[in-house]
């Protein structure tokens, strides 16, 4: 390929969480479909996906989750803020209300999140390449602070900024979805000079994020395409147009957030209460197809955009 106009990290969320996920990833990068993966460690399949990992150089992160399962520091699995009355993490939306009404303790998300970090590294004798948190849980106010902070004392180098350009002008979207995820990007931009202020510098992202208007059914190959065509002629921060229009293309970094897999079981998977809707739909399977149709690939070759790892860009 010649020089790229877009290094794109596709990250497979969620590996670990059982062992159709598993199986599904794994197809999706040896067919040239993603190009990095971020690991539940607190779910089912954790090590046969860290095995997997190795086994076919697959790069990994840490999906750091304070929302589904157990807690992975043994000390907050009997009482603790973290989770609920049966022992289990309060919830995607749970998590944000006891964290609106003052009731979590940031000392417990800063032990569980070390402690899911140290699993990690027994699990692959490395640091993760990146971090960032299931259900966005990693930009909420409070949490991201802790965040930053374990990031930054670990020289974890990167993470994920959940801001995406178009968002709001999406028709696709449902309105509880598209309030959900303005949310969501509020909280990312409020994360930045959190982030910043603990060294995390803007080269800690990518310029680009995408992935919140392309799950489940609403990704195809023309949706994917508006999506990239948005992000290269943005261009990355800073540049404008006419910068942008001269002999010299910036090149722009991305992170495409997707979630490909084999639909899970019934009773088979999941963080400790069993596989979810989301596992067990059929949107899995379509994301997977999706991202290794021939006409993508021959996409992202057409525009000039390079598959990579967080330690390419």
């Amino acid at each position: 390929m010649p020089q790229p106009r877009m290094m794109l990290v596709v990250t497979g969320d969620d590996f670990g969480y059982c062992p159709r996920r598993n199986q599904g990833i794994v197809d999706c990068f040896q067919a040239g479909g993603i190009s990095n993966v971020s690991l539940l460690v607190n779910a089912c399949a954790a090590k046969e996906a860290a095995d997997l990992a190795q086994r076919h150089n697959i790069p990994m992160g840490l999906h750091a989750n304070l929302s589904e399962g157990v807690p992975v520091c043994q000390s907050l699995q009997q009482t603790s803020t973290l989770i609920n009355q049966r022992g289990f993490f309060h919830g995607k939306m749970g998590f944000r209300q006891v964290l609106e009404r003052g009731q979590l303790s940031m000392k417990q998300v800063e032990l569980e999140l070390r402690a899911q970090v140290q699993l990690f590294r027994e699990l692959t004798s490395h640091l993760p390449h990146h971090m960032d948190g299931h259900q966005h849980v990693h930009v909420l106010p409070e949490v991201r602070e802790v965040f930053a902070q374990v990031l930054s004392e670990l020289k974890i180098p990167y993470t994920r900024v959940p801001v995406e350009t178009g968002l709001q002008g999406c028709p696709a979207l449902p309105t509880h979805l598209r309030r959900f995820y303005a949310q969501v990007e509020k909280d990312a931009l409020d994360s930045i000079p959190v982030f910043t202020r603990y060294g995390i510098r803007s080269a800690g992202w990518p310029d680009v994020y995408l992935g919140l208007t392309t799950m489940g059914q609403n990704m195809s190959v023309p949706n994917l395409q508006r999506a990239l065509s948005h992000a290269l002629a943005a261009g990355p921060p800073g540049t404008t147009s006419s910068s942008a229009s001269g002999s010299y293309q910036p090149v722009v970094t991305a992170e495409l957030m997707v979630h490909p897999g084999y639909p899970s079981h019934p009773q088979e998977g999941g963080c400790g209460e069993g596989p979810d809707d989301f596992s067990q739909s059929a949107d899995r399977q379509h994301e997977l197809s999706v991202l290794r149709d021939p006409s993508l690939l021959a996409l992202y070759s057409q525009e000039r955009v390079q598959l990579c790892a967080f330690k390419d860009i």
